[in-house]
């Protein structure tokens, strides 16, 4: 039993010493933000990654891009059409209802919803059609309907099995178009 609480005793002590040295016996709560912000310097450890929101963290990393290139054109750089491209990936992602069919070579998404949440799919699929449409070998088809749009994927017969198995949120996501495409946003440009 001792010897039990010598070892946690032990495996404790670096832990107090640090404690001891960096806080001065001070919890965290009763620490000041400078002190806060201090240590977190000292030991990276302490310092937080996630910005804590995806689509705060997506106009981050825009925004560092932006701010490291010195070609950046700021008279041109538009943050809040990000944002709201942001917003209609989200809508989609998060708040579409999805009605998926089969085809003789593909398959037909039928994406509906409410209120802003139409207009984000309408949006969301004419872009998406017309970014993709012919890469791989797939042929994408976009059309308006009430309350939403329909895509129709179109593949090679070597890739029938996959819009089933990724259905369309998984069809929106191929190709790593997404980011370089948020960059031109950000800038002014308009990728469609």
């Amino acid at each position: 039993m001792m010897f039990r609480f010598l070892c946690c005793l032990l495996a404790l002590l670096p832990t107090l010493a640090y404690a001891q040295t960096h806080n001065h016996g001070a919890t965290t709560q009763s620490m000041s933000p400078t002190d806060h912000m201090k240590l977190g310097h000292a030991n990276p450890a302490f310092t937080p990654k996630q910005p804590g929101q995806d689509a705060f963290a997506a106009i981050q990393e825009i925004v560092e891009v932006l701010e490291a290139d010195p070609q950046t054109d700021w008279t041109k750089v538009d943050i809040e059409a990000l944002r709201q491209h942001l917003i209609d990936m989200s809508n989609v992602t998060l708040l579409a209802v999805v009605g998926s069919e089969p085809l003789s070579d593909g398959m037909r998404f039928t994406v509906t919803g409410s209120g802003p949440v139409v207009a984000s799919i309408r949006r969301m699929i004419t872009a998406h059609a017309a970014t993709m449409n012919g890469v791989g070998g797939w042929r994408f088809e976009a059309a308006d309907v009430d309350r939403g749009a329909v895509l129709e994927v179109h593949v090679p017969p070597a890739d029938m099995a996959k819009p089933k198995a990724l259905g369309f949120i998984g069809v929106m996501t191929r190709g790593m178009h997404h980011q370089e495409h948020h960059l031109m946003i950000a800038r002014g440009q308009h990728p469609h």
